[in-house]
C-alpha cells in the first residue's frame, strides 16, 4: 500500500511495543519504533512523521520532555501520550506541552486505533472544519488560515498550529459574535470533555498573546457560552 500515514511509537515496553508495532502495522500504518527518548527524537528530526505515540515513562528522555523538543522545530504533528499515570494534572501537562489526546494503560487496542483514526482524519483534511474565506483582516492583522500565519501590521508572522489556526478562523468568520464554546470542542478536538476544554483555554490564552499589540482588539469569555472576537473600534 502506498502512501501509508507514518507513526512514530516510542514506547520500551517490549512485549506493548511489539504488539503495537505487529497491530498498526497490519491496520496499513506505517511505524518506526523507538525505545527512548533520544532515539525518538533522532527518529523524529531524520523523517516526516504525520502522528506520534509517546509512553511517558521511558528512558533517558521522558514522553513530556520529548514533546516539548518536538513542539520546539514542529507545531503541527499530532501527540498522543500513552501513560500509566491517570491523574489529571499528568493529562493537563500533556496538553500544555502541545499533546492532542492521552490514553491511560492499560487501553485496548481497537480504542487507540479509533483515536488516532479521528485524529488522522483532522490533520489529513484541515478543510473539513470550516469550508469558505481563508484570509481575514482582524484589526491591524491579516490572517491567512490555510498558510496558519498571522501577519502583524510591521510585517512580522506568527506561525500558528493547525489548533490555533483552526479557533482563531472559528472566530474571525463570528467576529463581535458568541462562539460556542461546546461547538468550537466538538469541531476541532472531536469532544466536548474537561481537559479538551482546560486545552482549548491554553489556546485563547495564546491567541490573545498574539493580539495583545492591537489594543483594539479582544477575546472575551462570555460566561457560560463561549468566546467573542471582539473588534472595538476600526483599524
Amino acid at each position: 500500500m502506498e502512501n501509508k500515514p507514518k507513526i512514530l511509537l516510542v514506547e520500551d515496553d517490549e512485549n506493548l511495543g511489539s504488539a503495537l508495532l505487529e497491530y498498526l502495522q497490519v491496520k496499513g500504518y506505517d511505524i518506526s519504533h523507538a525505545k527512548d527518548g533520544e532515539q525518538a527524537y533522532e527518529l523524529f528530526i531524520e523523517s516526516k512523521f504525520d502522528l506520534c505515540l509517546l509512553d511517558v515513562m521511558i528512558p533517558k528522555l521522558d514522553g513530556f520532555s520529548l514533546a516539548d523538543k518536538i513542539r520546539k522545530i514542529d507545531l503541527d504533528t499530532p501527540l498522543i501520550f500513552l501513560t500509566a499515570k491517570s491523574l489529571g494534572e499528568d493529562k493537563l501537562k500533556g496538553f500544555d506541552v502541545g499533546g492532542d489526546d492521552y490514553i491511560t494503560k492499560p487501553f485496548s487496542a481497537d480504542e487507540l486505533l479509533v483515536r488516532i483514526k479521528a485524529i488522522l482524519k483532522r490533520t489529513y483534511n484541515p478543510d473539513e472544519i470550516m469550508d469558505g474565506e481563508n484570509e481575514f483582516k482582524i484589526g491591524t492583522f491579516v490572517f491567512k488560515s490555510e498558510e496558519q500565519k498571522l501577519i502583524r501590521q510591521d510585517g512580522h508572522e506568527f506561525k500558528l498550529t493547525s489548533k490555533e489556526s483552526a479557533l482563531l478562523r472559528m472566530l474571525a468568520v463570528r467576529k463581535n459574535q458568541i462562539l460556542d464554546r461546546s461547538q468550537a470542542l466538538v469541531k476541532i478536538w472531536m469532544k466536548d470533555d474537561y481537559f479538551n476544554a482546560r486545552s482549548m483555554d491554553v489556546y485563547i490564552t495564546k491567541l490573545r498573546k498574539f493580539l495583545s499589540t492591537d489594543e483594539n482588539l479582544k477575546i472575551i469569555n462570555v460566561h457560560g457560552k463561549g468566546f467573542k472576537l471582539v473588534e472595538l473600534k476600526g483599524n
